[in-house]
């Protein structure tokens, strides 16, 4: 998949009024309905066989970038190839190589049994007999779907259905599988089992996988890589762990000592609980080092235990949505 300099405003309508005669229209200019710009020009290359997420809060131009993947939307300038394929152009062709899952659209037919869905998808994809009973007796089996097969769709539980879906946009082997949320709304048991399919399933056939979610759990089990979006921008664009290092700068340093307790001054360093046997800082790493912090308390002091905790990737998300980080770190790629 490369993307170059692909972007997407949607422009306003250009009102009219009927003047005289009747006939004639007449142009309004409409200050109040500026024209919106849902995706500002973005740059990226994801190899085949890549676990990707892409990531951003809501009306941050996930959606749109994902469209235009997909061939649902031109875009307004720029280019992409998936699959060697420019989508908007090719979107039959590519449909036959590509699987979308979507958490809250369903593509089951919600009076029938999951069987006579994937049979009427296995025609779609033009599959042979052969073909689509194999694969789909494997899948039934990969996924443990036998016991839902016969039972109508609106009687299946949210997770049965996810399976389901899953499995259903594996039928055609695609080779780039795009997932939106596909893990919404379920439980922490049945989000776990939908990750390890997942996963299972890239690492397997080397599906690529395409993945928006809101659960920093997705993200982190799930994918190496991370595209940040917000505001129609990319901001980030590298590995699932340098995010802590380029959205947030502060760690927990939890110390257990026999002489305590233990006082540190330094640019950063903050002190947020102290008692004879035990210390906590919290240290802001662009201005004082970890190891700066931990050089003095072992050099001063009879250490028992030491602790240093990270950001979790639920606190590293939500900072960047909410722009708690500064502006300088705005940038795109790694360092």
């Amino acid at each position: 998949m490369e993307v170059h300099q692909l972007s997407k405003v949607f422009r306003r309508p250009v009102k009219r009024k009927l003047g005289w005669p009747w006939r004639r229209a007449v142009p309004v200019n409409d200050s109040d309905s500026p024209d919106k710009v849902a995706l500002h020009p973005i740059n990226f290359e994801i190899a085949a066989g890549d676990s990707v997420a892409f990531i951003g809060p809501n009306g941050a131009g996930k959606s749109t970038t994902i469209k235009m993947l997909t061939g649902i939307l031109h875009p307004t300038s720029g280019d992409a190839r998936v699959l060697g394929m420019r989508p908007w152009e090719q979107r039959v062709k590519l449909s036959y190589r590509i699987g979308t899952v979507f958490g809250q659209k369903s593509q089951l037919w919600y009076h029938l049994p999951p069987r006579d869905t994937f049979e009427l998808m296995g025609r779609i994809y033009g599959l042979s007999n052969a073909d689509y009973r194999l694969r789909r007796d494997e899948l039934v089996d990969r996924f443990s779907l036998g016991p839902l097969m016969d039972t109508p769709v609106r009687k299946l539980s949210l997770g049965e259905r996810m399976r389901c879906e899953i499995a259903g946009s594996f039928l055609h082997r695609p080779e780039i599988l795009f997932l939106d949320e596909p893990t919404i709304g379920l439980d922490v048991v049945v989000k776990q089992h939908i990750r390890e399919l997942i996963r299972n399933l890239n690492r397997n056939e080397g599906v690529t996988v395409f993945l928006t979610s809101h659960d920093a759990t997705d993200v982190e089990s799930l994918c190496g890589r991370v595209l940040v979006i917000n505001h129609g921008q990319l901001l980030f664009d590298g590995a699932t762990n340098q995010m802590v290092e380029r959205f947030l700068h502060f760690k927990e340093v939890h110390l257990q000592v026999a002489d305590g307790p233990v006082w540190f001054a330094a640019p950063g360093v903050e002190v947020q609980s102290s008692s004879p046997t035990f210390t906590s800082f919290l240290v802001d790493v662009t201005q004082t080092p970890i190891e700066r912090v931990l050089s003095y308390v072992l050099k001063h002091h009879q250490v028992r235990d030491v602790r240093i905790i990270e950001p979790s990737m639920e606190e590293i998300i939500r900072a960047i949505y909410t722009e708690e980080y500064p502006v300088a770190q705005k940038q795109v790629g790694p360092e």
